[in-house]
């Protein structure tokens, strides 16, 4: 019986044992959990009082004060950034946040690590009323973007047209020895013939058509022409005398087309904004620069003289393009 006791005891101090070390287990994790980086995200934009003159502001440099973030980082190109802190940060603490633009005053931010999000106006460092009192500012007018799409469309160059014959007498029994007309009961024929259109061409609206002889004992037995394709057939049984075909098609070829598509961007201030299709090529800015034309060619990174453009591309490939101009040029 005192046997049987310690054997109890010391079953139930191991039990009790692995329940304490679970505890601690699950409360090492939980404390992990709660221990996970937390994230601080806004939107820097420019300050203006006219909202549509509020453009997001890409490549803004963002630091945290006393290395409390796990590294620097910057803003895209709609203005988002988020700053990841480091896992010793609690929530609800005060941090001090920096941005840094080369072409706006440098702002200072006491954000609170959480789920906030922040808004921040940026002062360009060449503002519109600078630019305004500045009368030797190059002026540009009569923007245009210009590109070009390749559409593909087919172009008839011709008909294919070809006869055949399907040779056979009339009212000869079949006896069973094929072909035989539908119902098994005369001697029939079989005639067939092709079209080949040419390398690069194809066959469209093809038609078949019974053009001499006993034309209602024929009937088509094989269609290789109703579909468009470069070669066209078809299969053909008499159970009559001789019949005559004539097999016709219209030839078409597929014509690369450039199209020439000119849009106008929308401009707020000294924002310039536009999007370009996914298929588009060969774009350019077209300006008139204190009356002269000129023509920008845009590179995938858009460098201009007087403006800094800024390049997003879509889900769908399309392009997003901002551009912001330089101290000594207005939009006129």
């Amino acid at each position: 019986m005192e046997r049987r006791r310690k054997i109890a005891v010391f079953v139930g101090g191991i039990a009790a044992f692995c329940i304490v070390l679970l505890l601690i287990v699950i409360a090492v994790r939980s404390r992990r959990i709660k221990r996970r980086p937390i994230s601080i995200q806004g939107a820097i934009i420019q300050h203006n009082l006219d909202t549509k003159k509020e453009s997001p502001i890409a490549d803004v440099e963002i630091t945290a004060a006393n290395g409390m973030a796990a590294h620097d980082t910057k803003s895209d190109f709609s203005g988002l950034f988020r700053l990841t802190l480091l896992p010793q940060v609690e929530t609800g603490q005060a941090i001090e946040l920096n941005f840094t633009h080369p072409d706006y005053l440098p702002v200072k931010l006491q954000a609170t690590a959480g789920d906030n999000l922040y808004v921040i106006d940026m002062v360009p460092v060449h503002g519109e009323v600078e630019a305004a009192l500045n009368e030797k500012e190059i002026s540009v007018t009569n923007v245009l973007v210009r590109y070009s799409i390749v559409s593909t469309s087919l172009e008839n160059i011709g008909t294919g047209v070809k006869t055949f014959q399907i040779t056979n007498r009339g009212n000869i029994p079949c006896n069973g020895q094929q072909p035989c007309s539908p119902d098994g009961k005369w001697k029939a024929a079989i005639g067939s013939d092709t079209l080949d259109s040419g390398d690069g061409n194809l066959f469209q609206n093809a038609r078949v058509s019974c053009i001499a002889g006993p034309c209602p004992f024929t009937r088509i037995d094989s269609d290789g022409f109703s579909r468009p394709g470069r070669t066209i057939s078809v299969s053909v049984r008499d159970w009559s005398d001789t019949t005559t075909f004539l097999l016709q098609a219209e030839v078409y070829r597929s014509v690369a087309n450039n199209l020439i598509r000119v849009s106008y961007p929308v401009i707020f201030g000294r924002s310039l904004n536009f999007t370009l299709p996914a298929d588009a090529q060969g774009p350019s800015l077209e300006a008139e620069m204190d009356g002269s034309q000129i023509v920008f060619p845009l590179a995938p990174d858009p460098i201009l003289s007087w403006a800094d453009c800024n390049v997003r591309v879509e889900r769908n490939q399309a392009k997003d393009y901002r551009c912001q101009l330089k101290p000594g040029y207005s939009f006129k």
